[in-house]
């Protein structure tokens, strides 16, 4: 059977992992996140994959390749230009547009497909959700799920008549305003016939300009709400909870890598840490060919990526490292998420450690900076100037 991933968005609201890393290749656990949806895909005998790719195209396809490794059939379409030297140029058609060019380069989708996107990690019975889909007579079905009324603000609201029939959409509604708690979960079944309604060599969007046109039309279009876990990767802190709550053993779907060495606590490969001269308190993930110093402090839910170091004194509190990051002597890092260059808080708010260091040397001559400060910094000047790896 066929599917679609929808992976050509520049990720903006994940910014700043997705400035080197594309949406689908999001690490949980050092695994990408669409790896997640191919195994998904596999189990419920959807074998033959169309992609399309766009911002940082070459890093999903390099990865991915035709898919044999993960027991499917993977191609990718390419929204965008090759310039004279050779250089990729993503130019994404949205979500149904890209769907349409799939369609109009050589019809691949000719019979019932179900299309996901490529940024969240799901426990879904397709198999259930397609039988129903096809017991409805429907030409497109959303996958909904319910949530609680006080946070259908934060999603697209579906709203449907006493037969599942979609009537309406809400774009994240004010409680008040909200006329129903079944929330667009990014999860799509489809007839090829449905592909009619898109217009062909333009951008054109599934949730704001398919959808409507569909309920407009009077299609046969439906919505099954369906009890699933569903965690989306939309943005930073989603990714901050999702980590968290694999963790806290939340997310039953996603197992913790590694051994667990220690209640909790869970390692790859060779870890250099001397047991009874660090302080860590689980649940916390340690990636291989880490090193933790004597007198280190590590307090759970965090996570510390491979090739990492975390030197004497320093304190992870809550906080996830991503690979090739040191942290220096006397340093806390507390509800903070690390990535090469940035600094992220888990509301998403993000420091460029480099400007932010800069900027504070040009300003040390005119200003002595409070504790507070002077401990943000002393953290920047540690992640920048005291090298990276795990070597000495």
């Amino acid at each position: 059977m066929k599917a679609m991933i929808l992976a050509a968005g520049k990720g903006t609201r994940v910014r700043p992992i997705t400035y080197e890393i594309p949406k689908p290749l999001i690490p949980i656990f050092q695994k990408p996140v669409m790896e997640f949806l191919l195994e998904l895909l596999r189990e419920h005998g959807f074998d033959q994959i169309m992609v399309n790719v766009s911002h940082l195209a070459d890093r999903i396809e390099d990865y991915f390749r035709d898919g044999q490794r993960f027991g499917v059939q993977i191609a990718y379409s390419f929204e965008g230009r090759i310039v004279d030297d050779g250089k990729l140029v993503g130019e994404a058609l949205g979500s149904a547009g890209g769907l349409r060019r799939i369609q109009d380069f050589n019809p691949f989708f000719d019979e019932t497909f179900v299309v996901l996107c490529g940024d969240a990690l799901i426990d879904l019975d397709l198999t259930a959700a397609v039988k129903w889909h096809k017991e409805k007579g429907a030409i497109a079905t959303i996958v909904t799920k319910s949530v609680p009324k006080e946070v259908v603000s934060s999603y697209g609201v579906v709203v449907t008549d006493e037969s599942d029939r979609i009537i309406a959409f809400q774009e994240k509604p004010s409680v008040e305003e909200a006329l129903s708690t079944q929330i667009n979960t990014g999860i799509y079944i489809f007839e090829p016939e449905v592909i009619d309604f898109i217009p062909p060599g333009i951008e054109y969007d599934l949730g704001s300009q398919l959808f409507p046109k569909l309920v407009e039309k009077g299609a046969p279009f439906y919505a099954v709400n369906m009890d699933f876990e569903w965690v989306d990767i939309g943005k930073v802190p989603d990714y901050w909870h999702a980590i968290r709550a694999i963790l806290l053993r939340e997310i039953k779907n996603v197992e913790i890598p590694g051994i667990e060495v220690k209640p909790g606590i869970y390692t790859g490969l060779n870890v250099a840490v001397n047991w009874d001269k660090v302080e860590i308190t689980g649940p916390v993930y340690i990636g291989g060919m880490t090193k933790i110093d004597d007198g280190a402090k590590i307090i759970g839910p965090s996570m510390i990526g491979p090739n990492c170091r975390i030197c004497s004194g320093a304190t992870v509190d809550n906080s996830i490292i991503f690979d090739y990051s040191r942290l220096g002597s006397g340093v806390r890092l507390e509800n903070k998420l690390v990535f090469g260059r940035y600094c992220v808080d888990k509301t998403g708010a993000s420091i460029d450690m480099k400007a932010a260091a800069l900027d504070w040397l040009i300003n040390d001559t005119r200003k002595t900076p409070n504790f507070e400060e002077t401990q943000e910094h002393q953290a920047i000047f540690s992640l920048l100037n005291n090298g990276t790896g795990s070597g000495e």
